[in-house]
């Protein structure tokens, strides 16, 4: 897929302009526009993005307020056109994109707050996803999403044997459950491990292969995930009997979060094709 004339949508959080997050921001915006691409960034803290999910994103009555269910009343609201104009706009700039860059450090091994919020407020039900609409099938299938972001911790330890566990387990529900959920296309992770604790030179460094991934982001092929067609759907979304019988056999599971009590197969939410 050729970069000129594609959109991209930065999400971006981070506090500092001086921070390496900024500057992994500042690359990405660089390369991409020198490509040809309409780049787009919501710098959600210059932005002071709401991160708490209330009635007050909607404008007007809702239908149940003593009973208020956030999901549903925002389904409405979106469908009416009701949202208020901080989701909707964030809406707009998802929906032209053809790629979406989320950029941030990791905080307590997930989201910062004010990102988790803007995932919360934006991806609301009907606009990003439904029962009909997801994985697989999903409405972004269209789309592709990659995490960027920086750890505290160096790599060894949020390997299979560190004292964080296995990176690709943290990533599981931020791939699968919010990314691959929506139907996006998720590219592997770019990981920028402990920068905060290496020197200069080696920052510099990890800013420069950033900067190489970017120039054939759009082509790279995207992580893998179990088919919804494995599934089967009158009996709660489980495995259907055939596929698991096939599975059993095998040295690894399918994935890291549908393994069948088998080995977590290696590197299957950082890496394509493993």
């Amino acid at each position: 897929m050729a970069l000129a004339g594609k959109k991209v949508f930065i999400v971006y959080a981070h506090q500092s302009s001086g921070s390496f997050n900024a500057a992994a921001k500042d690359a990405a915006v660089d390369v991409l526009t020198a490509k040809g691409c309409n780049v787009k960034v919501s710098d959600l803290y210059a932005m002071k993005f709401k991160a708490i999910a209330t009635v007050e994103d909607i404008q007007g009555e809702v239908k149940d307020a003593q009973h208020f269910h956030y999901a549903e009343e925002t389904k409405l609201a979106w469908e009416a056109g009701k949202l208020t104009a901080d989701i909707t706009e964030e809406q707009r700039k998802l929906t032209e994109a053809d790629l979406i860059i989320f950029q941030f450090p990791m905080y307590w091994f997930s989201l910062p707050a004010i990102l988790k919020g803007w995932i919360d407020r934006v991806l609301t039900l009907g606009y990003a996803f439904s029962n009909e609409k997801r994985y697989g099938q999903g409405i972004f299938k269209d789309k592709k999403a990659v995490l960027s972001f920086t750890t505290g911790s160096e790599e060894s330890m949020f390997s299979a044997n560190g004292i964080n566990g296995d990176m690709n387990v943290t990533l599981w529900p931020l791939q699968n459950g919010i990314l691959h959920y929506c139907g996006f296309q998720v590219l592997a992770p770019q990981i920028f491990w402990a920068p905060a604790h290496l020197p200069r030179e080696a920052n510099a460094n990890l800013l420069l292969a950033w900067r190489t991934r970017l120039e054939g982001l759009l082509e790279e092929a995207p992580l893998t995930f179990t088919p919804m067609d494995y599934f089967d759907g009158e009996k709660g979304f489980r495995l259907k009997p055939e596929v698991q019988q096939k599975q059993s056999t095998e040295k690894f599971g399918l994935t890291v979060g549908v393994h069948l009590g088998l080995a977590v197969p290696p590197n299957n939410m950082m890496k394509a094709g493993v």
